[in-house]
């Protein structure tokens, strides 16, 4: 919330003068909706904030296949960086004929499996609300779309 006091912005947490009284800076966040009004001040809702993912400033939803190309570039980068944590294995498999240890390789694996399913997902999305809904979480807390693995050795000290 944003407050004004004779047209002019108060700023939260800065003192301020009204009449030849002087407020203090934490007057605005402990005094009531009637007390403000009172003297005069005025809340004025703050501007949408819209998920620039998705919607420019004003609200606008962006091009859609723009949109689209953009997260899937992004999780081509995810996927790329959860790969590269364990990339020293296939290094070593192919110099020195050490195996990749198989929990790491069924995480490479389900990286590359969920990295093309979520690539789907984005681009079964018809629209610019059917992809934000992709991005959110379910009424449980959960996640929408697919979810990579957890790192095997992330446990590791």
């Amino acid at each position: 919330m944003a407050f004004l006091l004779d047209g002019k912005p108060l700023a939260v947490d800065v003192p301020f003068t009204h009449g030849d009284i002087q407020y203090p800076a934490n007057w605005l966040r402990l005094s009531t909706a009637e007390e403000k009004a009172a003297i005069g001040i005025t809340e004025i809702a703050d501007a949408p904030v819209y998920d620039q993912r998705f919607y420019n400033s004003s609200g606008v939803a962006k091009a859609l296949d723009g949109v689209k190309t953009k997260l899937k570039l992004a999780e081509k980068e995810i996927a790329k960086s959860l790969l590269s944590l364990h990339d020293w294995q296939v290094i070593r498999k192919t110099e020195k004929s050490v195996e990749i240890d198989s929990d790491i390789a069924t995480f490479r694996d389900k990286v590359r499996t969920v990295y093309t399913t979520r690539k789907t997902e984005i681009e079964n999305c018809s629209d610019i609300a059917a992809l934000v809904t992709l991005y959110g979480l379910k009424e449980d807390g959960t996640p929408n779309m697919t979810q990579y693995p957890d790192d095997p050795d992330s446990s590791l000290p």
